[in-house]
């Protein structure tokens, strides 16, 4: 670094659909950069009451909008305690899960209008997106593979149709900003996939 120059964190999400690997993977990708490790929905105190909430299968009356609202609180309340103050000392973070997934779950999933998703998520976070989103991509039918193995909450207890209009939704996102995203083919060995998103990282921000 340059004598005066000062420090600057970068935010990394790694996003995808359920069971695609993206906890085990930005948990890697913390240790290698000695990153903040965070997740989106439940990074904080605050964030994990409203985490518990949202993934019990019991509460099967939530509505979309309802939810929607749940999350960007979550995110905001997560902002404010984690991602800024991280930043903002230089602190790398790295984290599971960001505003996309509001689009991808939310507005791809649900249903919900994409402009309302995204006005909300832009509001809650302060306009702060990642500087890098990393989408493990693994197709519905190995997901649903994974999924059978482990008990399932609120959110992979959803229809198969949901789950590929959030995978498409994914997709689209990344089409559509190729110098945000990247997209790895997370049906890859784990020590391949941690190697690809590490190289990654290394040549988009330098770190």
């Amino acid at each position: 670094m340059v004598l005066g120059m000062t420090a600057v964190g970068r935010y990394i999400a790694l996003e995808g659909a359920e069971g695609c690997g993206k906890s085990t993977h930005a948990a890697r990708l913390a240790v290698s950069l000695d990153a903040v490790l965070t997740r989106e929905t439940g990074g904080t105190h605050i964030g994990n009451e409203i985490r518990t909430l949202l993934h019990d299968p019991t509460n099967t009356h939530l509505v979309d909008k309802a939810e929607a609202l749940l999350i960007a609180a979550d995110r905001a309340q997560h902002m404010h305690e984690v991602v800024r103050p991280a930043l903002s000392i230089g602190r790398h973070v790295v984290s599971d899960r960001s505003a996309h997934s509001s689009l991808a779950y939310q507005g791809y999933g649900r249903g919900l209008a994409l402009d309302d998703v995204r006005h909300i998520s832009h509001w809650a976070i302060d306009g702060l997106w990642p500087d890098l989103v990393i989408l493990i991509d693994v197709p519905v039918e190995v997901l649903a593979e994974r999924m059978s193995k482990r008990d399932l909450d609120r959110f992979e207890q959803a229809d198969d149709a949901f789950h590929a209009r959030v995978r498409a939704g994914f997709a689209t996102m990344a089409a559509a900003d190729p110098r945000r995203w990247v997209v790895v083919d997370g049906t890859q060995a784990k020590d391949d996939v941690a190697h690809v998103i590490r190289t990654v990282v290394l040549d988009r921000l330098g770190v």
